[in-house]
């Protein structure tokens, strides 16, 4: 929305182009490509994709989109405001130096038109120059420096120095100065036409001869062009459609966006759906951003949308919800968007505003989050997150520093946001936005540095306050990092709501841990798991022994059930040392053990407090009819104490029945899960065992951990992808 005046209103599936979640192969440019975009990056490889509530890149890490706004390419000057006081490398490095690690970029249809017909439109309001164009030697001698009278947007004049380029060249110019900061783009039709106060439209059609084909071809054109170029992730396919039903007449009028299941040309829900079909055929991976409406009805009382609205209905007799313009995503419950080629590349994007826009009647009483949510929030978008049923991004989000109820709901949308990881685009950069302000002063340098130090905090960063970009390759402005670098650093982010997160193994973490040995994979004092893709140990300490005495507590389960399994024939050996390479106790001891104990020769402590590192390996060499013989043998390392020498492992077999990788217990193993597992490990506290009544089985849980380490994570999900594209025979090892 172009905050020019005030507004008087206001599963999952992980598949695109045949590939999904963690493993991800981004396609090769065609050949036939009509135009490339200038200087498309090289590696190409910082496309996303969604699995439930989160996005991810193409190696399964998952990322926050955190930015901002800036208009103009929607208006009358046909180019972002403020460069006719501001330099763009100057604006844009301080954008990423801030933070930002995505921008959304209004613009026009009838503005791509121009560009995709090879007539693009002029641009106003710009300040560009370079002058002299080059050095000029006089003829004293005396060398007059190029720029020296002026040197402002360089790259926007052509070789004379003065003469404007168009507004796709300057356009192109702003996305290449996007990637050189380490910044990602997406652009939003906010309007059919160049116009400052465009937004205030209803549709994305019939307004300055533009019709629906206008609109879908020209976002498929510039798809196209930027197909090999991943500084646009994304097409937001319409600012803020809306319309409200009125009071009269049988049918649903034609002027409003509506959100059903028919074919109707005004049917928001049918027409961005061709759209994203058409964009994927073009670029398979690039994120389609849907708004919602504005009025949805109460279809839970029988309403539809041909039923008439109703003039202050008092209790009771209400028939539709409201929301502010492109807000109300009800529809997605009864008509989700459903794109040919899967939904991984869809985000619903609401907007959402505070009273400074519009008195709201959810502003009227002592607001909080909770009445936020239950008196609009949940049900009108809220739930798309909680649900898992797609990503979000807000699309604008903002208003007046009011020290008041404004103030205070920013604060509260701001750590809703940030509590589950909602991606988001403030509203705005730009000062002049009428009924909201912006991030920048009228000279489009200054931050404003109160309603700054509001916003920041929702910006994706480490513990440690680094920006955390969305490009694998370039640092995020002089005060962030690259995805890559971040991924690699073992930091944590506020990503997540805060909580401690390790963005390479996201679930909980043992917090003591031993030394390693080279024949064995390490444990801990606390309870953990080792594993190899079939079998599991798991290892605690309990009661002491006598000193001197080393038990291990054998049990070996079914990987399904969990239940213990009897006649399994197996050789074992325990050992311990000092670390300086004597051996204490190492002895083979073959099947049938007593009471599953096995107690190997006595360890000579130097004293009751001596810690000692020990290795304990098992081979199993028959197991019961029904079951698989494991491929490869288990086997952990764990430090004892003299005063605590009882151990206990647990290994798990898989029974012939048992189908490994069957996370959702579907009797099958497919995309959804690998989608689940990814749940289970990026979000536990929704999808772990018995959390709601969405999460994973204890069994589900059981057969989908195929990746040999402890727990469920992306790892799982990423050898299940592989299985099912035909890219490993098998999940056993």
């Amino acid at each position: 929305m172009n905050k020019l005046i005030h507004k008087l209103t206001a599963a999952v599936t992980a598949v695109a182009a045949g590939v999904s979640c963690a493993l991800y192969c981004a396609p090769l440019a065609t050949d036939n490509a009509v135009i490339t975009a200038n200087a498309a990056d090289d590696c190409n490889d910082d496309w996303l994709h969604a699995v439930g509530s989160g996005l991810y890149d193409k190696d399964g890490n998952q990322v926050w989109l955190t930015g901002a706004n800036w208009f103009g390419f929607n208006c009358s000057e046909n180019c972002a405001h403020g460069l006719y006081a501001t330099d763009v490398d100057d604006f844009l490095s301080s954008v990423a130096d801030h933070g930002i690690n995505i921008i959304r970029f209004p613009i026009s249809t009838t503005l791509l038109k121009s560009w995709m017909d090879g007539e693009p439109h002029k641009v106003s309001s710009v300040q560009a120059a370079y002058n002299p164009p080059k050095d000029v030697v006089g003829e004293d001698g005396t060398i007059t420096p190029a720029g020296k009278y002026g040197d402002i947007n360089r790259d926007f004049v052509l070789e004379d120095g003065k003469t404007l380029k168009n507004s796709m060249e300057i356009f192109d110019i702003i996305m290449q100065k996007c990637k050189k900061y380490g910044l990602k783009a997406f652009i939003d039709v906010h309007s059919p036409d160049e116009n400052n106060s465009g937004h205030d439209y209803e549709l994305w059609y019939g307004k300055a001869g533009i019709t629906t084909d206008d609109w879908i071809n020209t976002l498929v054109w510039i798809a196209d062009k930027y197909s090999n170029d991943d500084t646009l992730l994304g097409y937001d396919l319409k600012n803020e459609p809306h319309g409200k039903r009125g009071y009269k007449g049988t049918e649903c009028p034609d002027n409003i966006a509506k959100w059903d299941d028919s074919k109707d040309e005004n049917n928001w829900k049918y027409a961005a759906e061709k759209c994203a079909d058409a964009i994927l055929a073009v670029n398979p991976n690039a994120l389609i951003m849907i708004e919602g409406v504005e009025q949805y009805p109460m279809t839970d009382k029988g309403y539809g949308w041909d039923d008439p609205d109703i003039f202050q209905p008092k209790p009771g007799e209400e028939k539709w919800y409201g929301a502010w313009w492109g807000g109300n995503l009800r529809g997605v419950k009864d008509h989700p968007v459903s794109p040919k080629a899967g939904k991984s590349q869809i985000v619903y994007s609401p907007h959402d505003y505070g009273p400074s826009v519009y008195a709201q009647t959810w502003f009227d009483k002592d607001f909080s989050t909770e009445t936020l949510l239950d008196d609009y929030w949940r049900d009108t978008w809220a739930y798309i997150n909680e649900q898992n049923i797609a990503p979000l991004l807000i699309g604008e989000w903002g208003g007046h520093m009011d020290k008041g109820k404004n103030q205070k709901w920013m604060e509260l949308l701001r750590d809703y946001m940030i509590e589950n990881h909602i991606n988001h685009t403030f509203w705005c950069l730009n000062p002049n936005s009428g009924d909201t302000g912006g991030l920048l002063g009228n000279d489009f340098k200054t931050w404003d540095e109160n309603k700054y130090g509001l916003f920041e905090k929702s910006l994706w960063q480490t513990t440690g306050g680094t920006y955390i970009g969305l490009d694998h390759k370039t640092a995020l402005g002089n005060n962030g990092m690259s995805l890559s670098e971040f991924y690699s650093s073992g930091q944590k982010s506020n990503l997540n709501g805060g909580k401690t997160y390790d963005p390479k193994e996201p679930t909980s973490q043992p917090t003591t841990k031993s030394s390693t040995t080279s024949s064995a994979v390490t444990t801990t004092t606390t309870t953990t798991t080792t594993k190899t893709e079939t079998e599991t140990i798991t290892s605690t300490t309990t009661k002491p022994e006598p000193y001197g005495t080393l038990k291990v507590d054998i049990n070996i389960v079914d990987k399904e059930t969990g239940e213990l399994v009897e006649g399994v024939g197996y050789s074992i050996s325990a050992m311990a040392n000092n670390g300086g390479g004597a051996f204490y106790g190492e002895r083979n001891y073959n099947s049938n053990l007593t009471d599953n104990y096995f107690y190997p020769n006595k360890l000579n402590f130097s004293s009751d407090s001596e810690i000692l590192d020990a290795v304990f390996s098992l081979e199993i060499e028959s197991v019961p009819k029904g079951y698989r013989m494991p491929k490869s043998s288990p086997s952990t390392t764990f430090q004892i104490r003299a005063d605590r020498p009882q151990f206990k492992v647990e290994i798990e077999i898989a029974n012939e029945k048992t189908i490994l990788g069957d996370a959702n217990g579907d009797g099958q193993v497919n995309i959804a899960d690998a989608v689940l597992v990814m749940q289970v490990a990026t979000n536990p506290d929704k999808y772990d065992v018995g959390k709601t009544s969405s999460s994973i089985t204890a069994k589900g849980k059981r057969r989908a951990d195929v990746d040999g380490k402890s727990g469920l994570t992306n790892a799982d999900a990423l050898l299940i992808q592989k299985f099912k594209l035909g890219l490993r025979a098998s999940l056993e090892q």
